[in-house]
């Protein structure tokens, strides 16, 4: 009999469907030579510290670093988990072969691989890696069932992370509760929350000792269109009103003079395709959903089959799903009139290597949407608002570039023996504007849609009212046609303005800032380029800023994240730059990809680690002051 194991019971009878194991067994399905049974996600969890030693059952300074010679797993105390895992073990005990159908990713193969080793499985073991649960993806995944050991390196990853966060995490807490903590209060430190709270707290830092500075404006209106005093490089106005007042005053009587006007072409790309943060990132700016709220959306519309796989950080497709993308675009019949002039008569999709690329997917694509109708599903308001988010990003990859004319005229008003800060004789001017050529992949996104490209209600179709507006052009200027040599009168102004502080971190700019180790950036391939040093992985970041929630080192002030008094006083309190600098932790989750490909030695990465939190844990005690970190507020 062969066993197969999923992770979820919703799961696992999808795939007893497909097998034609339709006999309910109570905690597995039976039938055509399968059983089909499941987990809850985690089953196993490693051992706590008291079960390797009765020395480390209390909270004591002097049995501190506590590093396991060997790393032990565990059942979860919980009755149904122990009455299901009963079920798994009896079958896998009795197998001629397992089938590992968990998550296909790392921490979906930790959470069996566990399983199976406390259940004591000896048969040979197959791994069914699909990207997505219909019912197609299901049966080509068994079709071409890859061996267990293809996936020992991730599974090695995983165990290394989970070793590496238990390691840390234990010592460091009991280390910093004893020496610092006040009234039995926990100071809970991790490998990854602990850098994502200084991030914040560092920020909150920048806010709070932020000093303005004033600064003057100098502007002018003509032919209704402002132009802008050219500013030296780094300068954003004059440093005193006095000299912008002297400049108002020497040019408002003279002629503005147009230079030159310049016109160039551009082009504008799609907007890349989701992977899980950049999914997050969107939903936290336009619906102002937290990251753990649109896992579980997009989560759920995986499980509904109507979204590939969610836990991602890549934004391309490989080369094979192309042929498979006329199939996806003729089943999203809600949005007909965006995808019929991609794929009318005679018409072929454009495959472009800013999204079909190889080289830039390793166990998963993209998420983009199933071939399975989204109107044969019944879906939340919330779960249509993050499938549609998905659809206009998939469809748009089709279009061709939005394609604009950029224009830029210089102009200027020459006073002869004008000597304001770096002008002389002359005070230069500038105004830009944009005109869409053509708006091309704009369309997905515009407010207001003919009838025939409208989307169907969001009530019925699965497409909601207010759709992704982010990339309507709404701010395009039109300038009016200027020409070399033209003047006129025109009307200078001088506006008093202050530099601004940094904003706080919302969920967005925080997983973005996760996601590229401390670093924000706009440009797409160069947060590609720091994702490999990012902090935690896509799948935790969420739980990461729950959990600071959960322990009031963070609250919320609006869509704003700002540190709570403990928060402060305990990133204040950590001298160590390995607990809580961001880049040096991104190195440490490099080194854990790195180990995923086989680039890095998973034993190597356990002495380091060991070796890291025995010089925290002297360094800490050799701490002779008093500080102290106040009860939480």
């Amino acid at each position: 009999m062969i066993v197969c194991i999923a992770e979820k019971p919703s799961v696992a009878k999808d795939i007893a469907k497909i097998l034609g194991a339709n006999s309910d067994r109570g905690g597995f399905m039976e039938g055509n030579g399968y059983q089909v049974t499941w987990t809850f996600g985690h089953l196993c969890e490693l051992k706590e510290p008291g079960e390797y030693s009765p020395l480390w059952k209390s909270w004591s300074l002097s049995q501190l670093p506590m590093i396991p010679a060997r790393f032990g797993i565990k059942l979860k105390a919980d009755k149904g988990v122990e009455k299901q895992f009963a079920v798994i073990e009896k079958l896998m005990q009795a197998a001629d072969g397992i089938i590992n159908c968990g998550d296909a990713g790392q921490e979906g193969e930790l959470i069996q691989r566990w399983v199976m080793q406390k259940a004591g499985a000896k048969c040979p073991v197959k791994r069914l890696w699909i990207s997505s649960l219909t019912e197609e993806a299901i049966r080509e995944g068994f079709q071409t069932l890859k061996d267990q050991d293809d996936y020992q390196s991730l599974y090695e990853a995983g165990l290394c992370r989970a070793i590496g966060d238990w390691t840390l995490g234990m010592n460091a807490t009991r280390l910093y509760t004893v020496k610092y903590g006040v009234n039995r209060q926990v100071l809970s430190i991790g490998r990854v929350q602990t850098p994502t709270l200084a991030l914040i707290v560092n920020r909150q830092h920048e806010i709070d000792h932020f000093k303005p500075e004033t600064y003057w404006v100098l502007s002018t209106v003509y032919r209704d269109t402002t132009f802008t005093a050219v500013m030296e490089e780094g300068d954003r106005g004059f440093k005193s009103q006095e000299e912008g007042q002297k400049a108002l005053d020497a040019i408002r009587p003279l002629p503005f003079n147009v230079v030159s006007v310049e016109k160039k072409a551009g082009r504008e790309a799609p907007p890349r395709l989701f992977d899980l943060t950049s999914l997050q990132v969107e939903c936290n700016k336009k619906f102002g959903y937290s990251a753990d709220l649109t896992l579980q959306l997009i989560q759920s519309l995986y499980e509904k089959k109507v979204a590939t796989y969610p836990r991602v950080d890549t934004t391309f497709l490989p080369d094979d799903v192309y042929p498979k993308c006329p199939q996806i675009l003729a089943s999203m019949t809600p949005y007909a009139g965006f995808i019929q002039p991609l794929t009318g008569e005679g018409k072929k999709l454009q495959k472009s290597k800013k999204v079909f690329d190889n080289s830039k997917v390793t166990d998963h694509h993209a998420i983009i949407p199933t071939p399975v109708p989204v109107t044969t599903v019944a879906l939340s308001d919330n779960e249509k608002r993050v499938y549609d988010l998905i659809a206009r990003r998939f469809i748009g990859v089709f279009y061709p570039d939005c394609r604009f004319e950029q224009t830029t005229i210089q102009g200027e008003v020459r006073s002869e023996g004008l000597h304001v800060g770096t002008f002389d004789d002359a005070v230069p001017f500038k105004a830009t504007g944009k005109r869409i050529v053509d708006p091309a992949w704009h369309v997905l996104w515009e407010k207001k849609k003919s009838a025939a490209s409208q989307p169907a209600a969001s009530t019925s179709e699965g497409s909601p009212e207010n759709p992704d507006e982010d990339h309507v052009q709404d701010d395009v200027r039109t300038l009016p046609a200027f020409r070399k040599g033209e003047s006129g009168p025109h009307e200078p102004t001088l506006t008093e303005k202050q530099t601004t502080p940094p904003k706080p971190f919302t969920e967005a700019t925080l997983l973005r800032a996760m996601e590229t180790a401390g670093k924000l950036v706009d440009d797409d391939e160069l947060r590609d380029a720091l994702k490999e040093n990012g902090i935690g992985r896509p799948s935790t970041r969420a739980a990461i800023i729950e959990t600071l929630f959960k322990r009031n080192y963070i609250k919320r002030k609006g869509k704003s994240l700002a540190p709570t008094s403990t928060g402060i006083e305990l990133i204040g309190l950590i001298r160590e730059e390995l607990l809580k600098s961001a880049e040096l932790t991104g190195i440490w989750e490099k080194k854990l990809r790195q180990i995923e490909r086989r680039e890095y030695d998973a034993s190597t990465f356990i002495a380091e680690l060991k070796q890291m939190v025995s010089d925290i844990v002297l360094t800490v005690m050799r701490d002779n002051s008093n500080r102290r970190v106040s009860t939480a507020q």
